[in-house]
């Protein structure tokens, strides 16, 4: 599912616009430039599951059904949030919403700051009558909350992508290399416990590709946040995409300096897993296939997400973004398979995932 510069050429259609929108601009970048970590990797090819020859178990007969926060899912497998904010964006979150409601898939939709600001952008985050039947998730920076935002505005959020949930992202570093960033992050987790406390609907914390550890994570469930989405390095780094953004010269020099930064997605999850033992966990950060995707789960992860590798296939068409949730799903099943697991519930914590 990885796609390069090259698949991009012929997508320009969905990405027209004016080059001054930030949210085109990083769909820009990161189908067309190198943001991904160097040096940092998700930790995935330090695993490898100890083939069962003998399963015991038909491949049809193997299910991916799973709960999460107490609703059933079709799948463990999330849209991770990415975009929206202008037409084009949302043109894509729409065609996103149509393929996570054909494969049961759950659907992250980007920050909804930008139609919070202008409301005239709300229509670019309304998936709801696209997906009808899966979880969408409402997507909002926590570091908003120490300029002006509050739980209004997060309870507007959700009510925007009509979502089941609402994640407040953490993007310490992507700020600082932003030209416009937000970077007051002190006391930011007694407002996000307030934010728990106030809303109707399950609350959550991602980062956005760096990771986040055990230690922060129980900070987190205990100010009442309902799940976590570690979000590890070893995908899309927010300080490489800034960098092509930045018209500062020290800025883009610096950025260049955190490419191998983050935890990776592998130990972000074994951790947080270890730490939180009954924690709702999300897996994602630069997850490539349905292998990785079982091993994400193998490791602890109730949910397993998939962000940039989608992107370009979405931009593609709706016949290329099918295909690659196609092959999310048949590889994920023949992981389970090939290991004799029968269920997401025997593939969590499975003694077939061996660290080499």
């Amino acid at each position: 599912m990885k796609t390069t510069a090259k698949d991009s050429v012929s997508r320009p259609h969905l990405l027209e616009g004016k080059t001054g929108e930030r949210k085109i601009e990083h769909v820009r970048l990161c189908l067309n430039e190198d943001v991904g970590g160097r040096g940092v990797t998700t930790g995935f090819e330090r695993y490898r599951f100890r083939h069962n020859a003998l399963p015991e178990t038909n491949f049809d007969d193997i299910t991916l059904d799973t709960l999460f926060l107490g609703r059933s899912l079709r799948t463990p497998l999330l849209i991770s949030s990415m975009t929206g904010g202008s037409a084009a964006t949302g043109e894509i979150n729409a065609r996103l919403a149509e393929a996570a409601q054909r494969r049961g898939w759950t659907l992250g939709v980007g920050s909804i700051r930008a139609a919070l600001e202008r409301p005239e952008l709300e229509s670019t985050f309304r998936v709801r009558e696209r997906a009808p039947d899966i979880p969408v998730i409402a997507n909002l920076g926590a570091v908003q909350l120490s300029y002006g935002f509050d739980a209004g505005d997060c309870r507007r959020a959700v009510e925007i992508a009509e979502a089941n949930w609402l994640v407040l992202h953490l993007n310490g570093l992507q700020e600082v290399f932003q030209p416009e960033g937000n970077t007051g992050f002190g006391s930011l987790l007694p407002k996000i416990e307030q934010v728990c406390r106030s809303l109707e609907v399950p609350v959550g914390v991602k980062e956005v590709g760096w990771g986040i550890d055990g230690e922060t994570a129980l900070k987190l469930y205990g100010a009442g946040v309902s799940f976590i989405d570690v979000s590890g390095a070893g995908g899309t780094s927010w300080s490489q995409v800034e960098k092509f953004r930045s018209a500062d010269p020290v800025r883009r020099a610096a950025a260049e300096a955190f490419a191998d930064w983050g935890i990776p997605t592998a130990d972000c999850i074994a951790d947080v897993r270890a730490a939180a033992p009954e924690g709702a966990l999300i897996g994602s950060g630069g997850l490539q296939s349905g292998v990785d995707a079982a091993k994400a789960l193998a490791l602890g992860a109730d949910l397993a997400g998939f962000g940039r590798s989608l992107l370009g296939p979405a931009v593609e068409s709706e016949a290329a973004l099918e295909a690659a949730l196609q092959q999310a799903e048949l590889e994920l099943r023949t992981a389970m398979f090939g290991i004799g697991a029968s269920s997401v519930g025997a593939l969590r914590g499975t003694p077939r995932l061996m660290r080499v």
